[in-house]
C-alpha cells in the first residue's frame, strides 16, 4: 500500500492498551516511516529507532496531510488543541465505547486508508466556538476554544448561580440554575444531550443554550444562529468552574464572560456508507422500536 507522499500523523491522547495496539496495527500497515509521524506519548511502547515523532502539546506540522485520532470522543475533542486552525482532517479511529465523533471502528483501519489514498471521503466542517474575558489574566486564554461545548457551573457551592444573558447586545433573562452549556451542533449530541436538549445536524448553522437543572419550569433548550455575541454576567459565587469540552478552569465570577463562533473550523472525515442519522439510529439507538425492524437501515 502506497501513500503517493501523504504526510500523516498519528494522534493519541489516552495511554490505553487498546489505542496502542490500533496504533501498532496502523503502522504496520504503512510500510513507509517518513510518510507517518507518531506521537511521542508512543515513543515508549514503540522503541524504533526508525519511526519519526512529534510533542503533540506543540504547533502542529503543516505538512501533515490528515491526522489520524486513535481512541473515542474525548480523543477528538483533545486532538483539536493539537490541530488548532490549520485546517488539517481529522480521521477519527474509536478504539473506545461510544465513539460518535470517530469516523471508522477500529476493525475497519485497512478499508478507511484504501479510500483515502482513492480520495473517496468527503469533509464536515464543523463549528468551533471561543470564549473571551474582560479580564488581563485567563486561564484559558492559550486555546480559548471548544469543539463540543462550554459550560458555566458553580463551584464549592450548592447555590443556584444566577446567570444574566445577552444575545447581540438584547437581554434574554436570567438563568436561575446550577449552570448554563453553551453547545454547538457538534456538541449536542454530548452534555447538552444529557441534560434535555435537542439533537442538531453537525453542519447546522447554530448555537445552543442549555440551563443545567434551572429552578424554573419554563427554562428550555434554545438555538440561536452561530453568528450571534452572547454575553455572560454571573452573579451568587465568588468562583465559577469554565470548561471548554474536557478542559477545565476556574474562573472569578466577576469576569464578564464572551462567547461567539470561533473564525475557523474542525474538519473531520466522511466516508459514503456513513452519515450523521445512521449513527443516530447505531449509536444512540434513536428511535429504536421493535415494530421498526422491518424497516430500511
Amino acid at each position: 500500500m502506497y501513500f503517493y507522499n501523504m504526510k500523516l500523523a498519528l494522534y493519541i491522547a489516552f495511554h490505553n492498551k487498546s489505542s496502542i495496539d490500533c496504533c501498532k496495527e496502523i503502522i504496520d500497515i504503512i510500510p513507509e516511516s517518513e510518510d507517518l509521524i507518531i506521537d511521542s506519548k508512543l515513543e515508549n511502547e514503540l522503541n524504533n529507532q526508525k519511526l519519526s515523532f512529534f510533542d503533540s502539546s506543540r504547533k502542529i506540522d503543516f505538512d501533515v496531510d490528515f491526522v489520524f485520532a486513535v481512541g473515542g470522543d474525548g480523543t477528538i475533542l483533545r486532538c483539536i488543541t493539537y490541530v488548532k486552525d490549520s485546517n488539517i482532517p481529522i480521521l477519527g479511529i474509536n478504539t473506545g465505547r461510544l465513539g460518535f465523533l470517530t469516523s471508522i471502528q477500529k476493525e475497519k483501519i485497512k478499508e478507511a486508508l484504501s479510500l483515502l489514498i482513492k480520495k473517496e471521503f468527503s469533509i464536515i466542517e464543523r463549528t468551533i466556538i471561543k470564549v473571551n474575558s474582560n479580564s488581563s489574566n485567563n486561564p484559558f486564554s492559550e486555546y480559548p476554544y471548544a469543539l463540543n461545548e462550554v459550560t458555566i457551573q458553580r463551584k464549592d457551592t450548592t447555590s443556584l448561580l444566577n446567570i444574566s444573558c445577552q444575545i447581540n447586545d438584547n437581554y434574554l433573562t436570567n438563568y436561575w440554575s446550577d449552570g448554563l452549556i453553551i453547545s454547538t451542533p457538534t456538541g449536542s449530541t454530548g452534555y447538552s444531550l444529557s441534560n434535555g436538549g435537542s439533537i442538531v445536524s453537525p453542519e447546522s448553522n447554530v448555537i445552543l443554550l442549555n440551563p443545567i437543572a434551572p429552578h424554573n419550569i419554563n427554562m428550555r433548550s434554545l438555538v440561536i444562529p452561530d453568528n450571534s455575541k452572547i454575553k455572560i454576567d454571573i452573579e451568587g459565587s465568588n468562583n465559577i468552574n469554565l470548561s471548554l469540552d474536557s478542559r477545565m478552569y476556574s474562573v472569578n465570577s466577576s469576569n464578564q464572560i464572551e462567547i461567539s463562533k470561533a473564525d475557523f473550523s474542525v474538519k473531520t472525515i466522511k466516508f459514503a456508507d456513513d452519515n450523521f442519522y445512521k449513527r443516530l439510529r447505531e449509536k444512540l439507538f434513536w428511535g429504536q422500536d421493535m415494530r421498526n425492524k422491518n424497516l430500511k437501515k
